[in-house]
């Protein structure tokens, strides 16, 4: 059985996996795995972007998607006919015996699977199953990927990463073979300014603690006045600032829906 792992520490959103699944399945016919996959409307191996922090601490999260070839994989139990496991464990929805079958595309919890009108076939990633058969060792988007940032290969070579790593939340409880490691954590972050003076502190400590009011994490302000702390969990945090010359301050930072950003709050309050 095989599995596709996902280092996120390693992506750097380069779109080649995207981009290289593009290549390989536009207008190309793959029968009996698949169909050719439309030039718009389907990303078999999409790159999904999300924009963290605020206005001046922020960052973009890469995170390749992919459909998770499940265990329990949801169209198989609709159509066990049409959709069936190789031995690898790729998952292959039959282009014929599955014609007409949209409710096969509305039955990924990932809206990996798309439907075709033209073809009147659902269609989703393959794996590149075809290339595998034909010698190839990995689908074209892992051969793509510049920064191994995507490996494939089987199970039991990546037990650690496995252990270590999750599924898309997405897909929990039904086996996907699509592991994701070193996902980005929250993060805390701020500038440190004398208003007065209209500069930044530079080395002031900050010091992080989470609810039960144990210290997680103490940094120190840079060259230009900031800091960030990146190892957060979703959770709440309380921040300490104390800069030299003045009354230390602190704020609440609520980190389980999203990154927090401080700075404008810490030149008001600094004096």
């Amino acid at each position: 059985m095989k599995a596709l792992i996902v280092d996120l520490n390693r992506c750097n959103g380069c779109y080649n996996c995207q981009l290289a699944c593009k290549d390989e399945h536009c207008e190309n016919d793959w029968a009996p795995i698949a169909l050719a996959q439309p030039q718009t409307g389907q990303f078999w191996c999409r790159v999904d972007e999300e924009e963290r922090g605020r206005v001046p601490v922020v960052r973009v999260a890469y995170t390749p998607t992919f459909c998770g070839h499940c265990d329990a994989c949801p169209l198989i139990g609709l159509a066990p006919e049409a959709v069936y496991r190789r031995e690898d464990g790729l998952v292959v929805i039959d282009p014929e015996k599955a014609r007409g079958r949209r409710d096969l595309a509305e039955a990924c919890p990932l809206g990996m699977v798309y439907f075709n009108g033209d073809a009147q076939v659902a269609q989703k990633c393959t794996g590149c199953a075809h290339l595998l058969d034909s010698g190839w060792s990995q689908p074209r988007c892992v051969d793509a990927c510049a920064t191994d940032a995507l490996r494939w290969g089987d199970i039991e070579d990546f037990a650690d990463e496995i252990a270590a790593g999750a599924a898309d939340e997405r897909l929990e409880g039904l086996g996907s073979h699509v592991y994701y490691v070193n996902r980005p954590k929250r993060w805390i972050a701020g500038t440190v300014a004398n208003r007065g003076e209209n500069e930044v502190i530079i080395g002031v400590p900050v010091t992080i603690f989470d609810a039960d009011g144990e210290v997680v994490a103490q940094v120190e302000t840079d060259e230009f006045g900031d800091f960030r702390y990146c190892e957060c969990e979703k959770a709440s945090y309380r921040v300490r600032i104390e800069a030299p010359g003045y009354d230390a301050v602190e704020f609440d930072a609520d980190c389980a829906d999203r990154d927090v950003v401080l700075d404008d709050v810490f030149v008001d309050m600094l004096r």
